[in-house]
């Protein structure tokens, strides 16, 4: 019924088309697709529906890699009455999509891939999971819930580029709002809603974790980082790790590790 598989895509533009529906589940980095004129660009939050014989392009950066599910059309067992799961499936496949996965799909398809990666050679063990991710998928699109533009066009991975281009700086909700051009009041509803989290929670978040990154693996000082991570004092940011993290400074600079 179906294959699965994480690929990483070429820098350099390709083009094809296949005799299957293909899901492209943005897993790690970026990606670009362009099917049939609908250009799709792929962070970790995004999935892009290629339906069958469409030639589409493709391309990603160098850190991208992403889950390929391909839906097989011509597998015996979904000729057989007893069998309708196919024609549930394929009803995604009207015509070419993005879908913007909430936090509860975006979490299985990273629990999906790093199980692929953890066991390369389970096919089942794939298969399965694909299935899970095309089932959850499917009870989304289907009901339009995934590909109402205005609802969902906040995109988490693209306020965490902001946040990281701006972070020593002040940051405020506000201006996450403004980057995706909506009132603070509706990009706190669909941010919640998309990554499951506050927009202030996942301000902090990104936060602590450049700045746990930063005393693991650099040898500037508290002070320094803390400037450079957008805290406004040393003592701050040592507050907001013991109260977050259960840490110090200290305890991450001899290579503690956190969660």
């Amino acid at each position: 019924m179906l294959d699965a598989r994480i690929v990483k895509l070429p820098a350099n533009a390709q083009q094809h088309h296949h005799e299957h529906h293909q899901v492209v589940v943005g897993v790690r980095g970026a990606a670009e697709l362009c099917v049939d004129g609908l250009g799709a660009y792929l962070d970790t939050w995004k999935a892009c529906l290629v339906p069958t014989e469409i030639e589409h392009d493709y391309c990603g950066d160098q850190k991208n890699h992403v889950l390929v599910i391909n839906l097989d059309p011509q597998s015996p067992a979904l000729a057989s009455s007893a069998h309708r799961e196919y024609e549930l499936l394929a009803r995604m496949f009207d015509k070419p999509c993005t879908v913007q996965m909430d936090h509860r799909l975006q979490g299985l398809v990273q629990f999906a891939a790093g199980e692929f990666d953890r066991a390369p050679d389970n096919e089942p063990l794939h298969r399965h999971l694909a299935a899970s991710i095309l089932y959850s998928m499917a009870d989304r699109v289907i009901d339009g819930a995934s590909v109402k533009p205005a609802r969902h066009s906040v995109s988490p991975e693209a306020t965490r580029r902001f946040i990281l281009e701006n972070l020593h700086r002040k940051i405020t909700v506000k201006d996450l709002a403004g980057e995706a051009c909506l009132s603070v009041s509706r990009f706190h509803e669909i941010f919640r809603e998309v990554a499951g989290i506050t927009p202030h929670q996942f301000l902090l978040q990104t936060r602590l974790e450049q700045a746990a990154s930063l005393l693991a693996s650099s040898q500037l000082s508290v002070s320094e980082i803390s400037y450079r991570t957008g805290f406004s004092s040393q003592s701050a940011l040592t507050n907001a790790l013991r109260k977050y993290k259960g840490t110090t400074p200290s305890r991450l600079q001899i290579g503690e590790y956190v969660a």
